[in-house]
């Protein structure tokens, strides 16, 4: 059970995300740089002093975006429960799951994942991809010899994270020309290359 102490307060979520819709969509008209928290309280209909109230400015507001975006992603993949089970399998349902999530929310993360001045997100996506490929890669190599090993598992886990965000980003840009099914059962087939 929830301690109540806990919850936020629903009018808290709602102006919350009034402003992060707000930003995505100046986001999309301007450079970060342009954007004040006039602009955006204006666009978010709210008042400055409300802005404050959540945030102390705007590069606090995007860490504050990325934390929960990365709370979001780690909850897509945390829903697959055999997890470990399939990627020693060599199969990926977490990807599957990823990318829908992306899809499902593609205005957001093609805006935030494409920006070349605001690279908090992708750094974040990355990070977060990173710890997942490790595990993975811990739990390939305890199951062989470590021996058979033959790439370090950083040059391992870099690899596959910036080849995953890569493609991630590449599909966004291109307004997602392939159903995330599709995706991630091609990753899947290049990873078994």
């Amino acid at each position: 059970m929830t301690n109540p102490a806990e919850r936020t307060d629903p009018r808290v979520l709602r102006t919350r995300q009034f402003l992060k819709e707000a930003l995505i969509e100046l986001m999309e008209e301007m450079s970060i740089e342009k954007i004040t928290v006039n602009r955006l309280a204006q666009r978010a209909q709210i008042n400055r002093v409300t802005f404050y109230l959540h945030y102390r400015d705007i590069p606090d507001m995007l860490e504050k975006m990325a934390d929960d975006m990365a709370e979001e992603v780690l909850e897509v993949v945390r829903e697959d429960t055999d997890f470990m089970e399939a990627a020693q399998q060599e199969k990926w349902p977490m990807l599957e799951h990823l990318l829908v999530h992306i899809a499902e929310n593609a205005k957001f993360y093609k805006i935030v994942l494409t920006s070349r001045k605001s690279t908090i997100f992708t750094d974040r996506l990355f990070k977060l991809m990173a710890d997942i490929i490790s595990a993975r890669v811990e739990s390939r190599v305890t199951a062989h010899d470590a021996s058979e090993v033959t790439v370090q598992k950083d040059i391992a886990v870099w690899y596959g994270s910036a080849a995953l965000i890569g493609t991630i980003i590449a599909w966004l840009r291109e307004d997602m020309p392939y159903t995330p099914q599709y995706l991630a059962k091609q990753i899947t087939s290049l990873r078994a290359n």
